[in-house]
């Protein structure tokens, strides 16, 4: 963009001879002025209206393939235009039109761009996610981050909070209403069709694209964003370091940081945040957390609210029982998958880290199981608590998460915890495992299948799920200790004991994962208190009371985890003695190696002889065997497993330096 000291000048009476002499046209060339380094000699074929303001025309654009072109505008109409310095405008088929334009941008091949009427550029726009028939609208802003969004879809009981931050939304995109749009500097816009009502911002990649109607594209030099081929966008934002390509279409849609459409995926009245990839499939009426990840051309996410993904081909849900309309939703916690051709009748809820695998047909309710299998078998679902906590998949879920962070911007929008193990989960293990007690203390245990929220529990499933559950929470417990005893020498009881007592309270209670974001409910319900007091303002207001929240999450953490191991063990704070933590600290460290120990089988698996089926095609013998080592590799160099090894190895000597300080 140009400076505002920047000086413009109208046109001499030379420079008007040569511009209408290059065919150039204006009714009134008094309209017409330009800053220092204009050359007229570089505009051709070009009518000009409006107001008109054209910076230096000095230098060339580099193209790829080594072709070098002359900075200038050729064959266009420009109406009410503010062009910056070193910008290449050419072949403009219909007019360019309310648009002020940076410095060293590119646009040619273009047929329309034009900010047509007073806008807020995509800002202001509701979404009716979840429920295609509306009620949990979210107002999508370019500040819009995971955790706001959460609260204005998932929090309806509190009029008054989403009235608030409704109210809050609508004033920023009132702030940013204009009848003059912008096209930041270094842009790149080729070949395009149509740009109507689009804020673009530095950077910024656009070749083309179909459609790109009332929206923002907050693209940024640490952060570009990408527009494809045949894309058609309507009523939208995309943020920083996000990507729209191969003809997707999205309607009514906030794209997040680092997120990808791509190959053909059609969205509407969805909400996909950090570091979702989405293609071929579609999405509607869609929630979709950070990492949530659809691939396959007959995937349908509808009506759902999903983070840290797998959707499988085939995988879809319903929302329509062809009676009062699309009118329900369903809930899939963090870190689930689908398996192909897995099908979910809403309403339903899926608890975290699960594995869907068949068709079910029943509202089926796990949220209090997390790491589970939910398998069909015969139009019956059957629940497998706690399966999960010794599959492989689950651990390399959770390790290349942090590892496939695709934003590059250093403003970040959601706020992302990664833990596998957390209050969050710990909590809906303690749960679990009380309901699973309940049920084999009313119903028996030998031989019974039991009935819960439409699915069947073996009692066989039962008693594997209480043993994975009391290993998970020993494994969490024990690590919140350790991490707890850290700088404590531990050389008294008392010592311990004070060092264990947390500083506060504000981690107690209940906690939630806020679309990405473990937290304690206290301290989001004293969020929204002050949301509907007023004391946080403004959207950014907002996101920074986020933002200190999820910073303080360890400290919260250890609030809640003190009091979960006093009950979960059933102690009091002057049982924490040396010789009761040692023995605390024994038990963590069975747990921690029997699950790293079940990991290690569970990924062998994937080296045994079953495994090798499709390898050696024309090859007997040790010959087949030798073509799938030279693919997939040795079982005992694979990175994955000499990491549980070492995290084995690491685990058993921290325990033993813990246990040596409470001796």
């Amino acid at each position: 963009m140009q400076e505002v000291t920047k000086v413009y000048r109208h046109l001499t009476d030379e420079e008007i001879a040569v511009l209408e002499k290059n065919y150039c046209q204006c009714a009134d060339w008094s309209m017409v002025t330009v800053a220092e380094g204009f050359d007229p000699a570089r505009c051709t074929h070009v009518m000009f209206s409006g107001i008109i303001r054209i910076g230096s025309m000095r230098g060339s654009h580099l193209l790829p393939g080594g072709l070098r072109v002359p900075t200038g505008i050729n064959i266009a109409r420009l109406h009410n235009c503010t062009i910056g310095d070193e910008v290449v405008i050419f072949h403009v088929n219909s007019y360019l039109a309310n648009y002020c334009i940076g410095d060293n941008t590119r646009i040619e091949n273009v047929d329309t761009i034009a900010v047509t009427q007073s806008t807020t550029f995509g800002n202001g726009v509701q979404v009716s996610v979840l429920n295609e028939t509306g009620g949990r609208e979210v107002t999508i802003t370019d500040r819009l981050t995971a955790q706001t969004a959460y609260l204005m879809a998932m929090y309806r009981h509190d009029k008054e909070l989403t009235a608030s931050l409704t109210a809050l939304s609508t004033a920023y995109a009132e702030a940013r209403r204009s009848d003059m749009g912008r096209i930041g500097s270094h842009v790149v816009i080729h070949g395009c069709n149509t740009i109507e009502n689009v804020w673009i911002g530095d950077y910024a990649e656009i070749t083309g694209s179909s459609l790109l109607e009332n929206g923002t594209i907050n693209s940024k030099k640490e952060a570009p964003v990408t527009l494809g081929y045949n894309v058609v966008c309507r009523d939208f934002i995309l943020s920083t370091g996000s990507s729209v390509t191969d003809g997707a279409t999205v309607s009514r849609c906030f794209v997040g940081q680092g997120t990808h459409l791509g190959h053909l995926f059609s969205a509407h009245d969805s909400l996909f945040f950090a570091n979702c990839q989405c293609e071929n499939g579609e999405a509607c009426a869609v929630f979709a957390g950070p990492y949530t990840v659809t691939m396959h051309k007959s995937s349908l996410l509808i009506a759902g609210l999903y983070s840290f993904l797998n959707a499988g081909s085939g995988s879809n849900q319903s929302n329509h029982l062809y009676k009062l309309g699309p009118i329900h939703q369903g809930i899939v916690e963090r870190g689930s998958k689908t398996t192909s051709d897995s099908y979910i009748l809403w309403p339903s809820r899926i608890g975290p880290f699960t594995l869907v695998m068949g068709r079910h047909v029943h509202h089926i309710d796990s949220s209090a199981f997390p790491f589970s299998y939910i398998i069909e078998d015969r139009n019956e679902s059957y629940l497998v608590p706690g399966i999960n906590l010794r599959s492989v998949g689950t651990i390399r879920d959770a390790k290349k998460w942090p590892s496939r962070d695709k934003r590059t911007d250093t403003d970040l929008l959601d706020n992302i915890n990664f833990n596998l193990l957390s209050p969050f989960t710990a909590g809906k293990m303690m749960r679990g495992s009380h309901k699973l007690k309940k049920l084999r203390r009313l119903l028996g245990s030998e031989g019974q299948t039991y009935v819960y929220h439409d699915m069947r529990i073996r009692s066989t499933a039962v008693d594997k799920g209480l043993k994975l559950y009391e290993m998970g929470l020993n494994k969490f417990f024990g690590n919140s200790i350790i991490k707890r005893l850290e700088d404590c020498p531990c050389r008294t009881d008392e010592e311990v004991i004070a060092a264990l007592r947390p500083s506060h309270k504000e981690g107690d209670g209940a906690w939630s994962d806020i679309c990405g974001m473990i937290a304690p409910l206290q301290q989001v319900q004293r969020l929204a208190a002050d949301v509907k007091a007023g004391r946080l303002a403004t959207l950014d207001d907002v996101n920074a009371r986020m933002r200190e929240i999820h910073v303080r999450y360890y400290d919260y953490e250890w609030c809640w985890a003190y009091q979960a191991l006093l009950e979960w063990y059933e102690l009091k704070p002057e049982d924490l003695t040396r010789a009761k933590v040692a023995e605390l600290v024994k038990t963590w460290m069975r747990s921690v190696i029997c699950l790293d120990e079940m990991l290690y089988e569970d990924a062998k698996k994937e080296f045994q002889m079953h495994s090798q089926v499709g390898f050696g095609i024309d090859l007997v013998g040790e010959m087949k065997h030798r073509d799938f080592e030279e693919v997939r590799g040795d079982f005992e160099s694979n990175p994955f497993i000499v990491e549980v090894l070492e995290h084995i190895r690491k685990k058993r000597a921290l325990g033993e330096e813990m246990l040596a300080r409470l001796a």
